[in-house]
This record gives C-alpha cells, sequence and structure tokens, in this order.
C-alpha cells in the first residue's frame, strides 16, 4: 500500500491552508475578468515589492507556459536559447519551447547541474553567421534540475557575458524560493539585482494550487507578451484566483518560511539517509532535493510504500524531495521503512 505523503516530487504536495482560505475570499463576489480584478492587481503589486517597482508581470496558468511564453515574446525563429542539457525546456515540456517558436535550443554541459560563462562563450562562435541559428537568450533554473543553487556572484557572471554578446538572461525560477531560502537572499538579490531580464516565478512547488508569473525586468521585452499570452492560450478569464493566491504568497514570508521548511525537512532527510552505507549521494544537497544511488532490490521494496522518482534505471538513482508540509515524522517513518527493507534482504 503506498503511503499518502510522497517523497517523489512537491508538486504531490497540496495546498497551502493560508492559499487556500486566500482563494475562498476572492471567490465571494463577482469580479471583473482577464485581469482586470483588485485581487490580480494586489498579486502583482506584491510582485513588484519583491522584484521591483519596474517590472511587467503577468499571471500564467503553468510553469511550461511561463517559460515557453516569456521566451517567445522576446525571440524570433531564427534566434536560439542557450541552456543546460537537463533544463526544463528541453527535456520536460514535450517540445513546447520548439513548437511554438519555432527557435532552436542550443544544450550545453553542466557542472553539479550549472551552466558556466566558458561554455556560453564557445557557443557564441557563430554570432553574425547567416547559416547558423543566433543565439539570443541564455536560460538557467534557480534552483537547477538536480536540486543545485547558482549564488548571485554565479548569475552575475552568466549575465555579464550574456549582455556583453547582446544576449538576454532567463530563469526559470520554478524552485526560486527555495534556492533565495538556501541562500538567505531576498527574491529581488538573486534576479533583478544580478542581471535577470526575464523570470518565470513558480509558486505551485511551494504550495500554491495553480498558477506561475512571467516577470519582466525591462518593459521593453513586454511589449508583445499581452498577445503572445493570449494566443499561447495562457490568459484566464477568472484570473483573480491566481492573483489571490499570489498576494497570500509574498506575503507575511509565506514562499520563505514554505520553503524554508522544505529545505529544512531535505537536510534532516539527508542526515539520517547518509548513516546508511548501502546508499550513496550523487549530487549536493543544497534545497529541497536529493539524489541517491540505491541498489535495485531495496528500491523496488521501497516503491510498494512510497512514490519515489527514479532519476536513472540504469543506475538505480532515485530523486528524493520534500515539501511544505512534510514533518518529521514523515521523515523518520520513511527512513525507518528503508532500514527494514535493506535489514529483510
Amino acid at each position: 500500500m503506498i503511503n499518502k505523503k510522497s517523497f517523489a516530487s512537491d508538486n504531490h504536495s497540496g495546498i497551502h491552508p493560508t492559499i487556500l482560505e486566500a482563494i475562498g475570499v476572492a471567490n465571494i463576489d463577482h469580479a471583473p475578468a482577464y485581469g482586470d480584478d483588485k485581487y490580480t492587481q494586489a498579486g502583482i503589486s506584491k510582485l513588484k515589492e519583491h522584484f521591483g517597482e519596474n517590472i511587467d508581470a503577468f499571471f500564467v496558468f503553468n510553469g511550461t507556459g511561463a517559460n515557453v511564453l516569456g521566451l517567445q515574446a522576446v525571440t524570433t525563429s531564427y534566434q536560439s536559447i542557450l541552456c543546460a542539457h537537463t533544463a526544463h525546456i528541453n527535456e520536460d515540456e514535450c517540445g513546447a519551447f520548439e513548437k511554438s517558436t519555432g527557435s532552436k535550443l542550443i544544450l550545453l554541459p553542466t557542472y553539479e547541474g550549472k551552466i558556466s560563462v566558458e561554455d556560453i562563450k564557445k557557443s557564441l562562435h557563430s554570432v553574425g553567421n547567416p547559416h547558423r541559428s543566433q543565439p539570443k537568450v541564455v536560460s538557467i533554473s534557480q534552483t537547477t534540475e538536480l536540486g543545485t543553487v547558482y549564488t548571485p556572484d554565479e548569475i552575475k557572471a552568466i549575465a555579464d557575458v550574456a549582455h556583453e554578446n547582446g544576449l538576454l538572461l532567463h530563469m526559470d525560477g520554478a524552485r526560486l524560493s527555495n534556492a533565495a531560502a538556501s541562500l538567505g537572499t531576498s527574491l529581488k538579490e538573486i534576479t533583478a539585482d544580478v542581471g535577470v531580464d526575464i523570470l518565470s516565478f513558480g509558486g505551485t512547488k511551494n504550495g500554491l494550487m495553480i498558477g506561475e508569473a512571467v516577470i519582466f525586468f525591462n518593459k521593453e521585452h513586454a511589449v508583445t507578451f499581452p498577445f503572445v499570452r493570449k494566443q499561447g492560450m495562457q490568459l484566464g478569464s477568472k484570473m483573480r484566483f491566481i492573483g489571490a493566491q499570489f498576494e497570500a504568497y509574498l506575503s507575511d514570508n509565506l514562499w520563505y518560511d514554505n520553503a524554508k521548511h522544505s529545505n529544512d525537512m531535505t537536510r534532516l532527510l539527508a542526515n539520517e539517509l547518509e548513516k546508511i552505507s548501502e546508499i550513496t549521494f550523487v549530487e549536493k544537497v543544497e534545497s529541497n532535493a536529493i539524489f541517491i544511488s540505491i541498489p535495485e532490490q531495496y528500491l523496488t521494496k521501497i516503491q510498494e510504500n512510497y512514490y519515489v522518482a527514479v532519476w536513472s534505471k540504469a543506475l538505480s538513482q532515485v530523486r528524493l524531495m520534500a515539501s511544505f508540509d512534510t514533518t518529521e515524522e514523515d521523515i523518520h517513518q520513511f527512513v525507518a521503512l528503508v532500514k527494514k527493507v535493506i535489514s529483510d534482504n
């Protein structure tokens, strides 16, 4: 029987009670559609508090929509995006970026989940060559797909080389809150302050029901987005239910508290798993994700009791994640099950 609590993904968690309450409040009466309501405007005001007054911000339904449409707004079909080979836009969005834009993804190697300034520079040799797709944007994920975290200095270095070569910097911030909690920074300190041009800011992995924000730090880059969003089927008629969530999420440090809690629970889980000799850690633990290798005969038994994400079947590697609602009891129950499976086999 599968346990009700999952360590496979923070997407498996429910809605934070404060967010659910905010949705209920927004549901009390009628309100104008398509964002012309007080809840959407309040959500955007909160985004400006955290990211800067001069941003343009737009709500969409999901992370794929945020990434694809944010990039589509600043690219044409003969241009390309430089990104990690592990990037979500490459591996987990079913070719949505290429289909929607006609643009090309240039895949870079990663080091602990991160791309390097050196590899970006190596990919710029064809600038100006009409036979080659022209680089337009560098895209990074924060946190990375391997759970590691770019420091502010690392982001700034990437932004600097991008801007020096006429490129923009896009950030897939599906777990940006976890990164900020890990670094002990504000959201602005790892985005606007270090040169990010376009941000996909996620909340569904950290307590929201639905909804992401696309943020442009230069208003010129946002000019086409209202049309791109509508044509891309991401303009919500009852947008107030997304705006209300973001207002609550960005009030009273809820975003930070949720992210810090999931990070802390992940660290506790890692500390406990490190004591088990049969388990090998394959990536650094810097946010709310753990990547481990565990012999297949144990993994099969664990999967009979818990959802876990198999990252590499061939290498018997799995990803474990904690969520805003993971408890210490959940951690200890899972670790006890792992130890029992190993001892019984």
